[in-house]
């Protein structure tokens, strides 16, 4: 991940790409993209219409990303638990990830469980961040601890 671009690079997943929350499948798809950024895990974004009707919700808040623009905030909701903020998107990204629009970034850690091909990810460290570590991503990553200046 360290070869990751710097602006970040919009890619196709090809494979299966899972969340579950309160004990229920919420979102299955494969037809994920995966932004990947220099210090970073990446991150997964999924079909709005890939999760479950109800899964998710308009949240208070807004934050700004230099490349990808003004992202909104989302509740997860799944066999009734809800995760308040836990997923993001960007309505009307910036010129270069159009790919974003109409798709979903969900935070790992707040999860039962996220799943790429098959594998479980590990949230990345921080709580800030909203990457997916699997066995084919190699650290360490912005979000630790002392990391926060790289």
């Amino acid at each position: 991940m360290w070869d990751y671009p710097r602006p970040p690079r919009v890619e196709a997943v090809p494979a299966r790409v899972t969340i579950r929350l309160g004990g229920e499948l919420i979102a299955d798809t494969r037809d994920a993209v995966r932004v990947l950024e220099t210090s970073h895990p990446p991150v997964y974004y999924l079909p709005m219409a890939d999760f479950v009707s109800g899964a998710l919700a308009d949240a208070a808040g807004a934050s700004f990303c230099e490349f990808k623009g003004t992202a909104r905030y989302l509740d997860v909701v799944g066999g009734g638990v809800v995760r308040a903020a836990a997923a993001w998107n960007y309505p009307q990204p910036s010129p270069g990830f159009a790919a974003l629009r109409d798709r979903v970034a969900v935070y790992a850690g707040t999860m039962d469980e996220c799943t790429v091909g098959g594998e479980v990810v590990t949230p990345q460290p921080g709580g800030f961040y909203g990457g997916w570590i699997t066995a084919a991503v190699v650290g360490p990553f912005k979000g630790a601890p002392g990391s926060m200046g790289w």
